[in-house]
C-alpha cells in the first residue's frame, strides 16, 4: 500500500489560507533566493508563484517574502523574519500532528482499499 500522507491546511478567513504548497514555495524561495526558481522547483509557473507570494504577503500582518526586481544588479527574494517564523511554525505543527495522529492514521490506512494494485 502506498504511504499515507497527512496534509494540513489552515484557513484564517475566507481570503487567507496557508498549506503545504505555500510552505513548499517559501522553502524553495529560502533555498534559491528567487521566486522564479522557487516556482520551477515546486512545479509552479512564474505567474502562479508570484501570485502566491502576493497572497502570502497580504495575508499576514507583515510580508513573508521580500523581493527586489532584476536588472543589472540582479534581483532576488528572501524570507523575512515573519516568513521564517510562519514556515517554522507550520512545519512544526505538521510534525506534531503526524506524531500525535500516527496510530489513527495507521488504523485508517488498514481500513482503506489499496487502489495502488488496482483493487
Amino acid at each position: 500500500m502506498p504511504e499515507t500522507r497527512l496534509r494540513l491546511r489552515l484557513h484564517f478567513g475566507p481570503a487567507s489560507m496557508f498549506g503545504p504548497g505555500r510552505a513548499d514555495l517559501l522553502e524553495a524561495i529560502a533555498e534559491h533566493g528567487s521566486i522564479s526558481a522557487a516556482g520551477r522547483k515546486t512545479g509552479m509557473s512564474y505567474r502562479r508563484a508570484w501570485s502566491l507570494v502576493e497572497a502570502l504577503n497580504s495575508g499576514f500582518k507583515t510580508p513573508l517574502v521580500d523581493s527586489s526586481r532584476g536588472g543589472s544588479a540582479g534581483g532576488g527574494a528572501r524570507l523575512t523574519e515573519t516568513g521564517i517564523a510562519v514556515l517554522a511554525h507550520f512545519r512544526n505543527l505538521e510534525a506534531i500532528l503526524a506524531k500525535a495522529g500516527a496510530q489513527d492514521i495507521e488504523a485508517l490506512q488498514s481500513l482503506a482499499v489499496d487502489m495502488h494494485d488496482g483493487k
